[in-house]
């Protein structure tokens, strides 16, 4: 059986491979920016993911999980939770919420996750009163997402996410669906680990409505311009270069193909104390607007004798300042 899905492992490098062959060089593939729509989609809501520069496709499996890589998930071996706030900038605040249960057979795990992002009061304003109608308008922007994940091996996992989104912009309103696809390859040499993550697979949509701030010289809008989602293809390793007692450090590569903008590389670093304390640091290559590198941190505490986290992590911008994410997650500690 290992030795069927190594070969299924290397025809799936093989056609990635095959597939971004002509995208690797990081001077291609800007022309496409802006050609996606809900693009709150691409926010990373993990604290951890954030800290190492996105490199997190292939992180051993946390509370996170269910964003980072879905197929991680089925390496939970109890109920767990975790939530997130993510301060964009301009008063605008993006919130996550997952939780997952593994089922009895302990191969595999359903989990369901809440995505929303809301940009707070606005005022309506038109070209004939530019200080505003008296009226307020808000974007709200939301996912729900329910997931599974299975051990198909003793070191192969798949995961699927299937998400609702809902898209409302004052008066107009947008419906869609999505798919999450994941794989995880773990190796028990230095925890090396390989990922490959197909994020937001789905169709074209629009928003739709037809009201006016002005009925001056209008004529009624009923449908806006069909928009494809931000989907974004991941290839990704980790591995614990080096460890002891008290002491280890992973490291994490990322490559990403998103449909809108160009290709990149996520690298991140993260240093471990006693399972007690985690320092991260992630740089990003070919992003424009990211010439700093990411950081954040984690601390373990518990409640009675379930582990809980709190994690940090903040993402120097060029345009908006520093953004910050901070999250909480929890388990059920089954030993007790």
């Amino acid at each position: 059986m290992r030795i069927d899905m190594k070969k299924i492992v290397i025809v799936l490098l093989g056609a990635i491979a095959m597939q971004a062959q002509a995208q690797l060089l990081p001077v291609f593939g800007g022309e496409r920016a802006g050609v996606a729509a809900l693009s709150f989609l691409k926010n990373d809501m993990s604290p951890r993911s954030v800290a190492l520069g996105g490199a997190s496709v292939a992180l051993n499996a946390d509370e996170y999980s269910i964003w980072t890589n879905p197929a991680a998930i089925a390496d939970l071996e109890s109920f767990n939770a975790a939530t997130s706030n993510f301060s964009l900038g301009a008063g605008i605040n993006q919130s996550f919420l997952s939780v997952v249960a593994p089922r009895k057979n302990k191969i595999s795990s359903w989990g369901f996750s809440l995505n929303v992002l809301n940009s707070g009061a606005m005022k309506e304003r038109t070209e004939f009163q530019p200080e505003g109608t008296g009226r307020e308008v808000f974007v709200t922007n939301g996912a729900a997402g329910l997931t599974y994940a299975q051990q198909l091996s003793s070191m192969f996992r798949l995961g699927v996410t299937l998400k609702y989104i809902y898209e409302n912009v004052a008066e107009f309103y947008n419906h869609t669906m999505t798919a999450d696809v994941s794989f995880l390859y773990e190796t028990d040499f230095k925890e090396l680990n390989f990922a490959v993550m197909v994020q937001n697979f789905g169709g074209n949509s629009s928003l739709t409505g037809d009201y006016l701030a002005t009925a001056f010289n209008r004529s009624p809008l009923e449908s806006l311009e069909r928009s494809a989602v931000p989907n974004v293809f991941s290839l990704g390793m980790s591995m614990v270069p080096w460890k002891d007692e008290h002491h280890a450090i992973r490291t994490a590569l990322q490559l990403n193909h998103p449909t809108d903008n160009a290709e990149n590389i996520r690298l991140g670093v993260e240093y471990s104390y006693l399972k007690l304390l985690d320092v991260r640091m992630g740089y990003k290559i070919n992003v424009i607007g990211q010439n700093w590198p990411t950081f954040g941190f984690g601390v373990r505490s518990r409640i009675g004798g379930h582990p809980l986290h709190i994690d940090y992590a903040t993402n120097p911008t060029n345009f908006m300042g520093f953004q910050h994410l901070i999250g909480v997650r929890f388990a059920i500690n089954k030993d007790l």
